[in-house]
């Protein structure tokens, strides 16, 4: 069953929030987006088209739940980003901070690559989860604990079709 959690229109002021203080701390210099696929292609689409800086998006494919609901500790990348990133300003999108293994791997294979600067912006932060500890630069909303679903989120691929944030309810 699911209940929902967050509506399309709590969803869009917050993305509004975000896009401003992206812009306030970049004034108008130029920012790579890289998408974390799939979950967060909804909201950074939705980000970048409210965010009037000189920009760019990437896509990087990461996976560390399979089809189920808890991690598997093991953080696969499945698709690189295309674009260098050195000297850039850098801003990874991620839908869930949730165990912070998958952000803090990404996170450092970025470093990596010498961008200018590196931050994170992500739609929703579940601080009881995590078993590394990483910190959001952009957090659109905080929540205790939950599996979430819509806005590009799913369960074993379904429901990222729903345009509200829903919590899955055990029954």
């Amino acid at each position: 069953m699911l209940k929902k959690l967050f509506s399309r229109e709590e969803i869009d002021k917050a993305v509004k929030r975000l896009a401003s203080q992206i812009e306030t701390d970049y004034d108008d210099e130029k920012i790579v987006f890289i998408c974390l696929l799939k979950g967060s292609f909804m909201f950074t689409s939705d980000l970048i088209r409210k965010i009037h800086n000189p920009s760019r998006v990437d896509f990087l494919r990461v996976s560390s739940y399979g089809s189920g609901k808890d991690t598997k500790g093991k953080v696969t990348i499945t698709k690189d980003i295309e674009e260098g990133i050195e000297g850039e300003n850098v801003i990874i999108v991620e839908d869930i901070i949730d165990s912070g293994l998958t952000l803090t791997r990404v996170r450092d294979m970025l470093q990596d690559r010498k961008p200018k600067s590196l931050k994170i912006c992500a739609l929703l932060d579940k601080r009881t989860r995590r078993k590394i500890e990483i910190e959001g630069d952009y957090v659109g909303f905080t929540l205790e604990d939950g599996f979430v679903v819509g806005y590009g989120i799913d369960f074993a691929e379904m429901y990222r079709n729903l345009p509200d944030i829903f919590v899955v309810v055990e029954d």
